[in-house]
């Protein structure tokens, strides 16, 4: 897993485990959303721009109508662009 949930719970804002029923599966889905993205398994990976792209990720998934919903789809772009040179890179080192 690339967040905690309490990770996830901070990047959200959120205390407490009220809302962990609807965070726990966008949590799971992000692994598989980074490897179809970047063509890279991230999971078990300590790199700290997975975490931040993942906390965006979430931000995103959580909170889709948000204003700066389009703002954080451009982040999430360029850090997808990033981590998939990273990936071509780690293959080709």
């Amino acid at each position: 897993m690339i967040l905690t949930i309490e990770e996830a719970r901070e990047a959200l804002r959120i205390d407490g485990p009220d809302n962990d029923v609807i965070i726990i599966p966008l949590v799971e889905a992000i692994p598989n959303y980074l490897k179809v993205t970047t063509g890279t398994s991230w999971a078990g990976v300590e790199n700290p721009l997975v975490k931040v792209a993942a906390k965006f990720i979430l931000q995103l998934w959580y909170f889709p109508q948000n204003e700066d919903a389009a703002r954080l789809q451009r982040t999430i772009d360029s850090l997808i662009i990033t981590l998939s040179a990273e990936a071509r890179e780690l293959m080709n080192g």
